[in-house]
């Protein structure tokens, strides 16, 4: 009988495909779930039992908590990537690893197919595809979703006819949760006016009032909480856990998928946001202006190849050894205040911080140079516009 690797998440989607391509195809599916985050120990467990139910015949739950922050999340941060702004790469990072593991274990076990199981009209399709066909292009990748180009109600119709129930309610919305977020999708965010209702998102307000927080940096990375050091992926936890009561970093994404049509996806992701902004404010303190620069050139394009699943191009790594360097003064700490659905940033101590009143202090005094030093500068600074002006006779009218 032939063998396929089945990408399993417990979820609608890959539940069809375990039942589809034992019962229609023939197939002996071996399923593997990849924690990237998102399960505690008794929901692996059950997602395990439920597996064995659709008719798994062997299922292993990896988890590569550690081993994504290093290769990834570590990178998002001193990166402060958020694509377009807003959105933290909460599944766009977590595809990419959950691919690598899964085709890794595929082959590993002698499969003569994978199969995951993404539609025809998203971005996890090309994630995994391109991971797959990298890594093991003898292997064949199965996509029954995307080919039969089913709708939910179909699946879930499917389902039922072979004995398995499956909520029509809890159908409606996808909820990936990771380490570096929980995306939500379905209904609402298949408009373009309708915002998410707050029961969809999986925290709800539990605290008023205003809490504040120590987060320390050393070298770029998160390694203490108030003051309690942790490894940063046990840090990040523990922080969600703090901004979760305030039901903090809700927000909408919008924009473009890799095939080309514009996308929307609601989001929670209270760590990560008050992280990245957090990490960014201790870079302005302690990074020279040029080095802000380039990071956020560089920082953006390594956030666009990570979100299109281009993670195994050479030139990612050749920007992460730039990422890294630039940490070795991002060195402090930052102290946040946790407030009802919002954050704010209220300053920073660090030794690095170039914000040193031994120099001068803004608009107030300058201690290192004279007036006519300043005078001199000023001159010489415009020296190109006034020559442009001069020998073009511009009037400025």
């Amino acid at each position: 009988m032939k063998k396929v690797v089945l990408a399993y998440s417990g979820g609608l989607d890959t539940s069809y495909c375990l039942k589809y391509l034992k019962n229609e195809k023939g197939y002996e599916v071996h399923t593997v779930l990849i924690n990237t985050g998102g399960f505690d120990e008794e929901e692996l467990a059950a997602i395990e039992e439920r597996a064995y139910d659709l008719g798994s015949a062997q299922h292993v739950n990896l988890t590569i908590v550690d081993k994504y922050y290093d290769k990834a999340i570590k990178y998002l941060i001193y990166g402060n990537v958020l694509k377009n702004n807003t959105y933290p790469l909460s599944v766009s990072a977590e595809r990419v690893f959950q691919a690598i593991e899964a085709i890794k274990y595929a082959k590993s076990v002698g499969a003569s197919a994978i199969a995951h199981g993404s539609t025809g009209a998203g971005n996890d399709q090309i994630r995994f595809d391109l991971i797959f066909q990298t890594i093991a292009p003898e292997i064949e990748i199965i996509t029954p979703i995307r080919d039969l180009k089913l709708s939910r109600q179909e699946e879930v119709d499917y389902l039922a006819k072979n004995g398995v129930h499956y909520s029509w309610e809890k159908a409606q919305y996808s909820i990936n949760k990771g380490l570096w977020g929980t995306s939500v999708g379905g209904k609402e965010t298949l408009t373009s006016s309708k915002p998410l209702p707050s029961e969809a998102y999986p925290s709800q307000l539990q605290k008023e009032g205003e809490e504040k927080v120590t987060l320390e940096f050393l070298k770029g990375e998160l390694v203490a909480i108030n003051g309690k050091k942790d490894k940063p992926s046990n840090n990040i936890v523990a922080l969600e856990k703090l901004a979760n009561a305030y039901a903090i970093g809700r927000d909408i994404h919008v924009g473009d998928t890799i095939i080309g049509i514009k996308g929307r996806v609601g989001f929670e992701a209270a760590a990560p946001l008050i992280i990245i902004k957090a990490h960014h404010l201790m870079e302005k303190h302690t990074l020279g202006k040029w080095q802000q620069y380039w990071k956020e050139q560089l920082g953006n394009w390594y956030g666009m190849l990570f979100h299109e699943g281009q993670f195994l191009d050479p030139v990612m790594r050749n920007i992460e050894t730039f990422l890294e360097d630039t940490q070795k003064t991002v060195n402090g700490t930052v102290t946040v205040s946790l407030k009802p659905y919002h954050f704010s940033l209220d300053g920073i101590e660090s030794e690095n911080d170039l914000m040193n009143t031994g120099f001068g202090q803004y608009g107030e005094m300058n201690n290192a140079w004279t007036s006519d030093d300043a005078k001199g500068f000023i001159k010489i600074l415009g020296n190109a516009q006034n020559i442009f002006s001069s020998v073009n006779n511009e009037n400025y009218n």
